[in-house]
């Protein structure tokens, strides 16, 4: 079993940064994929981005690409999500999430872990 906590959410101005942390315990495994994904009321999880534990490949949704960077720490035990040049449509609950595979993938339903999330709100 695996758990994971968010943390690092918030209120910000359009154009401002935050980084969310993902605390992960358990029995996590370094062949695990880590991913945030992000929801808005009434709309499906989304994907953010995604990062081999060990590896350090990763993937970016393109609506994020270029303003947000996953990083690892693996002697901690915690992904991050920096995101710069925000924009209202980057508000939403904020997931991280494990996928106990070596490959990486978008898609919420092959992910086996998930947080509890934390809200971000970006005010223009």
């Amino acid at each position: 079993q695996v758990q994971l906590a968010e943390s690092g959410g918030g209120l910000v101005q359009a154009g401002g940064s935050l980084r969310l942390s993902c605390s992960a315990s358990g029995r996590t495994s370094s062949s695990y994929i880590m991913g945030w994904f992000r929801q808005v009321p009434g709309k499906e999880r989304e994907f953010v981005a995604a990062i081999t534990w060990s590896g350090g490949d990763k993937n970016y949704a393109d609506s994020v690409k270029g303003r947000f960077t996953i990083s690892r720490d693996n002697a901690k035990r915690m992904v991050y999500l920096q995101m710069n040049s925000l924009n209202p449509e980057d508000s939403a609950v904020y997931y991280c999430a494990a996928r106990s595979a070596s490959w990486m993938s978008r898609r919420s339903f092959e992910y086996d872990y998930w947080g509890q999330g934390t809200q971000v709100t970006v005010s223009s």
